[in-house]
């Protein structure tokens, strides 16, 4: 599917092969696949997290809001990703010790998340600079340095999910908790860490977003978690859990951003933009089910 729009748009657009087009596409795709990354390990272990597009925003409106208030570049990126561990710790107790499905749980804390945001703020954006604006705005060599840092934590997570004890655990779990748990894994403690990645995740990327912007809003994030999803399940993972790669994950992430700088070169109605996320959610869901049921 890349490929086919990378050589319709070339066609179609002058501009799309240009350098500074390239590193766009790879600046917007970053920040969805370093979210994504989580997002997967949770979908591998049999999770969901709904919540993730409200961690952003809630995230980011903390950082911003401890750096306005204290001047400690430090501490405001330590309180925006801690607000997203606290946020993922949260979803996991949830799931694992009260045993409430994952899609409801995160579901409930992803009105919590978005209405502590608007408490905070009072819905007004928050201006945001410093370090933040540095991870979200700026660049080495002309490359921007979200899409250095989303390279380097695929690079990590990868080594994580393929060559540790833990990341094989995943997958297992994934596979059959039954099974794993007979095994000797130990099945809440796994799902509560990969919940606490997800929720990690996706506090840096609230301060990546809010970086780039300059400012922190309450909304920041909005409909990020449908494009997170829509990565994950591109990339190949099963939302039946046991199966799924990190590098597939991120050509997920790419195929969304493609899609959207797609629309804003051909001049299309981002309206329209909604409706094909929908559409190409429906088609990796469905190859994903016919797949499986081949395999079954």
């Amino acid at each position: 599917m890349i490929i086919a729009v990378v050589i319709f748009l070339s066609f179609a657009n002058e501009y799309f092969l240009t350098p500074r087009n390239i590193l766009n596409v790879g600046r917007q795709a970053s920040v969805v696949a370093i979210v994504a990354l989580g997002q997967a390990l949770v979908i591998i272990a049999r999770g969901l997290d709904l919540s993730v597009g409200s961690v952003l925003g809630l995230s980011a409106v903390v950082s911003a809001f401890v750096a306005q208030a204290t001047g400690n570049q430090v501490l405001a990126l330590g309180a925006g990703l801690g607000t997203g561990i606290v946020v993922g710790l949260v979803n996991g107790l949830l799931f694992t010790r009260l045993n409430i499905n994952p899609f409801i749980a995160t579901l409930g804390t992803l009105s919590v998340a978005r209405g502590l945001a608007l408490l905070i703020t009072g819905g007004i954006p928050i201006p945001y600079a410093g370090w933040a604006q540095w991870l979200g705005a700026g660049k080495i060599v002309e490359v921007p340095v979200s899409l250095i840092l989303m390279l380097l934590l695929a690079l990590a997570f990868h080594i994580f999910a393929t060559h540790t004890r833990i990341g094989r655990n995943i997958y297992a779990i994934g596979d059959s908790p039954k099974a794993a748990r007979l095994a000797g894994i130990n099945v809440e403690g796994t799902r509560l860490l990969v919940f606490v990645l997800c929720g990690l995740l996706a506090g840096l990327g609230g301060i990546i977003l809010a970086g780039n912007l300059a400012s922190a809003n309450p909304d920041l994030g909005r409909g990020y978690e449908l494009d997170v999803i829509a990565a994950v399940i591109l990339g190949g993972t099963a939302l039946s859990g046991g199966r799924g790669t990190i590098y597939g994950v991120v050509l997920g992430a790419l195929l969304m951003a493609l899609l959207s700088n797609a629309f804003v070169l051909l001049g299309i109605s981002a309206h329209w933009q909604v409706v094909t996320k929908g559409l190409v959610i429906i088609l990796a869901v469905g190859i994903d089910g016919f797949r499986r049921g081949r395999e079954e």
